[in-house]
């Protein structure tokens, strides 16, 4: 019979998917195995703007990301829907993206890549959640926006 450990309290387990891994890159390399290789973990981007009048809150802009999201199925199988729905630093949610996924149960799993592109028009930590057929968080992906304008003299 398991014991538990000392301090350890009783956790509710859904049966699955359960997350292996969310996170933004600048891309991903996929071998002829199958292994995927993730390359340059992106959880802060600095928008420098560079001119002898530039402007003192940072102008709107587009950010190119790629998420990754790896699922193992456990107990859930059949089609589900993942959704990533992105919330920036004043709380607004910008219109979220959906993809339909098919989990065979047990060790067998899903390797999301998904190219996004975002309209930033604010400093600070904006949040992706992944949510898996509409009401159930699997986690959170924050991504900071700094603004760094470099004022340079007109010659």
């Amino acid at each position: 019979m398991a014991r538990k450990a000392r301090g350890e309290t009783q956790m509710k387990d859904s049966g699955g998917p359960y997350l292996g891994m969310a996170v933004f890159c600048e891309r991903t390399l996929e071998e002829k195995d199958g292994v995927m290789s993730i390359i340059r973990v992106i959880d802060r981007l600095t928008i420098s703007v560079r001119g002898p009048e530039v402007p003192d809150s940072m102008p709107p802009g587009q950010v190119s990301l790629t998420a990754i999201v790896l699922l193992k199925a456990g107990r859930a199988k059949g089609r589900h829907k993942i959704t990533i729905r992105p919330e920036k630093p004043s709380g607004d949610f910008l219109p979220p993206a959906d993809t339909p996924v098919l989990l065979e149960g047990e060790d067998r799993g899903v390797n999301l890549v998904v190219q996004t592109s975002i309209q930033v028009d604010q400093e600070g930590l904006y949040w992706f959640s992944v949510i898996l057929d509409d009401d159930q968080l699997l986690t959170r992906i924050p991504l900071r926006i700094v603004y760094h304008p470099v004022r340079s003299s007109s010659s």
